[in-house]
């Protein structure tokens, strides 16, 4: 790898304008987004869709503190069914869709991307310190669209005035090109009306994966994004599609079935997959059997 290729990998940087009226953070997702396809056999409509949901993910959770994580989860009527993005602060991302091989009829020209979730709710859930229970929010779909429904939950939930892109740029052969997105939050003291002014200006601004493939990266992205303030790099890291599943874990999962289930599969090994990256484990019957004399041990 040269030095230019390290320069553009998957980074987050995150800032604050000189003035101090407003939070930014850029992230670029390209690889993180390839990887969803690639893992999850993702149609060219749900590389787009939950590409965007990872993105949008990856902006909130830099917000958060160490290794807390937040969810977000799309239930719609439409071919999607369902999607999930989970992200943390220290740039760990994952997800998956309930029909990763969902289209659309692209001929109709009434046909929009949020049709691909339809109509239904948007539930964030975070996880936090010193907390026993996520905090959990709930609102309805407006549009189906990943980038304006997170938007909307900002403005109702988090009753945070806020400004967000996020974009996912396919090439005419359905590869994905670049992947990105902004978040620009105001602070408290923040002049009433000016976020106004930087939403405004954003719904002309570039898409962030056209920004990148003109060779533009994070850095040239925020500063052109607040401009004609000025802003301050606050720090920067790596993100990556990332998934802590392991076979312990699985294992884990499965001693957690009540005795009866266990017992159904004694005598057989069993193919346990993770939703998340699509990962499968083979528990061996011997395992299998263990599991279950561990169980009723516990039971005496």
């Amino acid at each position: 790898m040269n030095i230019e290729e390290y320069n553009f990998k998957d980074r987050l940087i995150k800032g604050i304008t000189t003035d101090g009226h407003f939070k930014i953070s850029v992230v670029k997702t390209t690889e993180v987004v390839k990887t969803a396809r690639d893992k999850h056999q993702l149609s060219l409509l749900n590389t787009v869709v939950l590409g965007k949901a990872l993105t949008a993910t990856m902006l909130l959770a830099s917000e958060l503190k160490g290794e807390e994580r937040i969810q977000l989860r799309m239930d719609g009527d439409g071919p999607i069914g369902f999607l999930v993005a989970e992200a943390n602060q220290v740039g760990e991302i994952r997800g998956y869709v309930k029909n990763p091989a969902a289209e659309l009829n692209y001929d109709n020209p009434e046909t929009r991307l949020g049709d691909g979730i339809g109509l239904g709710v948007l539930t964030f859930s975070k996880v936090l310190y010193n907390e026993a229970e996520p905090r959990t929010s709930t609102i309805q779909i407006v549009n189906g669209d990943v980038t304006s429904d997170v938007a909307h939950y900002l403005a109702q939930s988090e009753q945070i005035p806020s400004a967000l892109l996020v974009d996912v740029g396919i090439d005419e052969d359905g590869n994905v090109t670049n992947a990105g997105g902004l978040l620009i939050q105001r602070m408290p003291d923040a002049p009433e009306g000016q976020i106004d002014l930087l939403q405004e200006r954003l719904g002309s601004f570039p898409p962030i994966d056209e920004l990148l493939s003109d060779g533009q990266y994070i850095d040239e992205i925020m500063a052109k994004a607040v401009s004609p303030l000025k802003v301050k790099e606050l720090n920067r890291q790596p993100v990556d599609f990332f998934c802590r599943c392991t076979r312990k874990r699985f294992k884990n999962a499965l001693s957690m079935l009540s005795l009866d289930d266990l017992k159904d599969m004694e005598g057989e090994g069993q193919e346990v997959v993770c939703h998340y990256c699509n990962r499968r484990e083979k528990i061996s019957k011997e395992e299998i059997e263990k599991i279950i004399t561990d169980a009723q041990a516990k039971m005496n």
